[in-house]
Formats: C-alpha cells, sequence, structure tokens
C-alpha cells in the first residue's frame, strides 16, 4: 500500500493535524467498520514509534476525506523531515499490513 502524509492546514510542532491519507482501494481492502482503531508502526532513528489511530468515524469511511490522524504521526512525520514539503507534493509511504488492526511503515517512496 501507498499512503500519503496528510496535514490539515494548520503546521503545528506538536504535530496536531497531521496523519496520513489512505487510499479508498486500500481502505476497503485492508481496514473493517467495526473496527475502533488500528496500529500504525513507525520507523524512528531510536526504534519503532507506536501510534493507535481512530477509525471509527464517518469521515474515515466518507470518499473523500480517509485521513489516519495522531499526534505521534505528526511529530514523526516533523522530526524525519517529512511534514514540511512543498505545496501539491506531499510525501508517499510504503505501508505493509503485519497483523489484524496493525499497519508497518516501511520507508518513504518520494524523495
Amino acid at each position: 500500500m501507498i499512503w500519503t502524509g496528510w496535514n490539515n492546514g494548520s503546521h503545528h510542532e506538536s504535530g496536531a493535524g497531521y496523519g496520513f491519507k489512505v487510499d479508498a482501494v486500500d481502505r476497503d481492502r485492508h481496514f473493517r467498520r467495526n473496527w475502533t482503531t488500528v496500529i500504525v508502526d513507525l520507523p524512528g532513528h531510536a526504534g519503532t514509534i507506536t501510534a493507535e489511530m481512530n477509525v471509527a468515524k464517518k469521515s474515515f469511511w466518507s470518499a473523500q476525506c480517509r485521513e489516519l490522524i495522531s499526534r505521534k504521526v505528526g511529530r514523526w512525520l516533523i522530526e524525519e523531515g517529512y511534514a514540511l514539503r512543498s505545496a501539491g507534493l506531499p510525501p508517499k509511504f510504503e505501508v505493509e499490513q503485519s497483523a489484524v488492526r496493525r499497519f508497518a511503515v516501511k520507508r518513504c517512496v518520494t524523495v
């Protein structure tokens, strides 16, 4: 899967307003509507960072939104240098489903 780095337009140092946008086809294939949260493992310089993210919201299941939002992901995007990309060129990440309700970000696939 390829997930896209996402921000709501407010670039908070706290990481608020950041996350990943999931393609609708991947969402429908790998996520279940009866789940309340998923776990996302992020590769870090000091080890893996784990973020629990809400999927029990209308916006995640809508045609337009599909964002997984978390301050932990926002902090990770900022610390890894992915947060402040040029407009229209968000970073994209290779992601694998590693277990039921669990996903692992493997690497950035854009520079």
